[in-house]
C-alpha cells in the first residue's frame, strides 16, 4: 500500500471533499481523484462514496489503520534523519501540564551551559499529543504524566518504538474546597467519592475515565475544565464547582483548597520521559540528566 495514496485518502476523508484535500496537499483535484482511484484499485474495494464524499464501511476501517501507520512512517523518517544529521543545537521539549519537574529545569540549564548556543523551546501540550509529536520528530523529548499503580508504567499510545524512562513519582490527593465535610479526614477512598461533584479536567487532573476504571463506575462531571493551567482548576475547586484528583504537591497549599491523600486504590502520579534514539548533543544530555534525577 503506497503511503502517499493513504495520506491523500486520509485528507479527503477529513475534509469531506476532493477539493479540500487538493488545497491541503498542493495537488490538483484531478490528481487527488486519480490517487483515490489507484488506492481503491489496489485494495479492490470502494473506500469513499462520492455524493456526499464520505468513507464506506471499508474506508472507515482503513482510517482506523491509517493514522498509526502514517505516524509510524513519520517516526521512522524522523529517527533516521536525526541519527544521520549533523549535530544540532535545537532542543524542543514537550511537557504535559503536571509533568514539568525541577529535574527538567536543572537539566535544561546544564545543557545550555555545556552546549553554548542551544536554542531551547518548551511547549505545554496534552498528554496524548506528546508521544505523537516525539514520534514525528517535532519534539526531541517529551515528559508525560498520569495516574498508575505504583509499579506500573504509563499506558502510552503505540505510535513508535519510543524509549520511556521513569522520572518522578508522588502520591495523589483529592482537592476539596476549604470547609468541605471531608476535608478533615486523614485519607479518602476513591470509591466513596464516586457520587461526588467532580471537575472534568482531562489535561491537568486525573481524567474522570481513569477514575471510573479504577473505582468501577460513577464520577459524573459537574463541570468541565479544558485547559492546561492547574491554578485555574484549583480556583474552580475552591469555589465549589467540583473535586479534582491531582498530585499531592500540586494541590497542597493552594488558596481555598484542602488536599486529602488518596488511600485506596493504590495509585500514584507518575512522570515519564519519552524519546526516540538520540544522537550526542543537548537532547541526549537532558535525557540523561533528567532520568538520573531523584524520583519523587
Amino acid at each position: 500500500m503506497d503511503p502517499h495514496l493513504l495520506r491523500t485518502f486520509v485528507s479527503v476523508a477529513r475534509h469531506g471533499s476532493f477539493s479540500g484535500a487538493a488545497r491541503e496537499l498542493g495537488f490538483t483535484q484531478s490528481a487527488v481523484s486519480q490517487q483515490i482511484a489507484a488506492l481503491e484499485a489496489d485494495l479492490r474495494t470502494a473506500l469513499l462514496t462520492r455524493r456526499p464524499v464520505a468513507p464506506t464501511p471499508a474506508g472507515a476501517r482503513l482510517l482506523e489503520h491509517a493514522g498509526p501507520l502514517l505516524l509510524r512512517l513519520e517516526a521512522a523518517r524522523a529517527e533516521i534523519a536525526a541519527l544521520a544529521a549533523a549535530p544540532t543545537t535545537r532542543l524542543a521539549v514537550g511537557v504535559s501540564p503536571l509533568a514539568l519537574t525541577p529535574g527538567l529545569a536543572g537539566a535544561l540549564a546544564e545543557a545550555e551551559r555545556r552546549h553554548p548556543g542551544t536554542t531551547t523551546t518548551v511547549r505545554v501540550l496534552g498528554r496524548d499529543a506528546i508521544p505523537a509529536a516525539v514520534a514525528a520528530g517535532k519534539l526531541d523529548l517529551g515528559l508525560v504524566d498520569g495516574a498508575t499503580a505504583p509499579s506500573d508504567p504509563l499506558p502510552l499510545p503505540d505510535v513508535a518504538p519510543l524509549t520511556t524512562v521513569p522520572v518522578a513519582r508522588q502520591p495523589l490527593a483529592v482537592a476539596l474546597p476549604a470547609g468541605h465535610p471531608l476535608g478533615r479526614r486523614p485519607g479518602l477512598r476513591l470509591a466513596d467519592l464516586a457520587d461526588a461533584r467532580w471537575l472534568d479536567a482531562p489535561e491537568c487532573g486525573v481524567p474522570l475515565d481513569r477514575l471510573r476504571a479504577a473505582a468501577g463506575g460513577g464520577f459524573r462531571p459537574a463541570a468541565g475544565y479544558h485547559g492546561a493551567d492547574v491554578r485555574g482548576l484549583l480556583h474552580l475547586v475552591a469555589a465549589g464547582h467540583g473535586l479534582a484528583l491531582l498530585p499531592h504537591g500540586a494541590a497542597e497549599g493552594a488558596p481555598g483548597v484542602v488536599a486529602v491523600p488518596l488511600t485506596a486504590p493504590r495509585l500514584v502520579h507518575r512522570v515519564e520521559l519519552v524519546h526516540l534514539a538520540l544522537p550526542a548533543g543537548p537532547a541526549a544530555l537532558v535525557a540523561e540528566l533528567t532520568a538520573d534525577a531523584p524520583h519523587g
